[in-house]
C-alpha cells in the first residue's frame, strides 16, 4: 500500500515537514553522491558497536545517520512518507516541538536496533526510525482520518480511502512479522527493529510533544512552544 494524502487540513504551511525533506535530499545529493555512498557510511553512518564500546563519533553518529541513505529508492519512499504524515504531526506539537519529537524518535529508534545487536558492525542509515515515530505519533492523535491509498495490484489496482488506524495496523504488523520472519539473519538490510522501536516511542513521546491546543482538542495554530 501507498500513501498518497490524507484528509486533515493543517492550518499553516509544514516548514519543519519540509526542511527535513530538503535536509536528507541534499545530504544524499549534494555530499553522499559526490563521495560515493559507500564512503559517506562508513564517515557518517552508525556502527552499534561504536556507541557500546564507547568509540569516538558514536553519539554523534547517532543523529548524522539518520540523515543518510543507501539509495535513491531507499530516500524516495522515507520521504513520501515524511510528506504524508509529517505535516499534521508538526501541526499537533508545533514547528520546534516536531523537530525534537522526529531527532528522539529516531534515536529510540536506532537505540532499539542496538539493544538487540549491540556489537554489530553493519552500519545503520536512513530516516525510517524517525518516520516511524512520526506514523505512530499520527495513529494515535488521528486514527479515524483517512489516508488516500494506491493498492497497486496489477490490472486490478485501484485509489481507495483507507482509515489511518487499518492502514497503520497493517503497516507495523508487517514490520512485526519481517522482523520475526529475519531475526537471525541478515534481514536484506532493513533494520525493522528500529521501525518498530520508532513506532512505539512515537505513540508515547507524542502526548510529551503536543501543542496544549492539541491537549485541549483543538489544532495547534501557532508557531513555536
Amino acid at each position: 500500500m501507498i500513501p498518497l494524502s490524507d484528509d486533515n487540513r493543517t492550518r499553516r504551511f509544514p516548514f519543519v515537514t519540509i526542511g527535513l525533506i530538503v535536509a536528507n535530499c541534499y545530504v544524499f545529493f549534494g555530499w553522499q553522491a559526490r563521495i560515493s555512498l559507500e564512503e559517506s557510511v562508513m564517515l557518517a553512518g552508525f556502527f552499534p558497536v561504536e556507541l557500546t564500546r564507547n568509540i569516538h563519533g558514536g553519539v554523534l553518529h547517532l543523529f548524522t545517520a539518520m540523515f543518510m541513505h543507501g539509495g535513491f529508492m531507499h530516500l524516495a519512499g522515507n520521504m513520501w512518507f515524511l510528506l504524508v504524515f509529517g505535516g499534521t504531526v508538526e501541526s499537533d506539537t508545533g514547528p520546534l516541538r516536531f523537530l525534537l519529537f522526529y531527532l528522539v524518535t529516531g534515536a529510540i529508534a536506532t537505540l532499539a536496533h542496538t539493544a538487540s545487536e549491540p556489537l554489530s558492525r553493519m552500519p545503520l542509515v536512513g530516516a525510517s526510525g524517525a518516520i516511524s515515530g512520526v506514523l505512530g505519533a499520527y495513529l494515535m492523535k488521528h486514527p479515524a482520518a483517512n489516508i488516500r491509498t494506491l493498492i497497486p495490484l496489477g490490472f486490478f489496482t485501484r485509489i481507495v480511502d483507507v482509515p489511518a488506524f487499518v492502514f497503520l495496523f497493517i503497516w507495523i504488523g508487517m514490520q512485526i512479522l519481517s522482523e520475526s520472519a529475519t531475526r537471525g539473519h541478515q534481514g536484506g538490510g532493513v533494520a525493522y527493529l528500529a521501525h518498530i522501536g520508532g513506532f512505539l516511542a512515537g505513540a508515547v513521546c507524542i502526548f510529551l510533544f503536543q501543542g496544549s491546543e492539541s491537549r485541549s482538542g483543538r489544532r495547534v495554530d501557532r508557531e513555536g512552544w
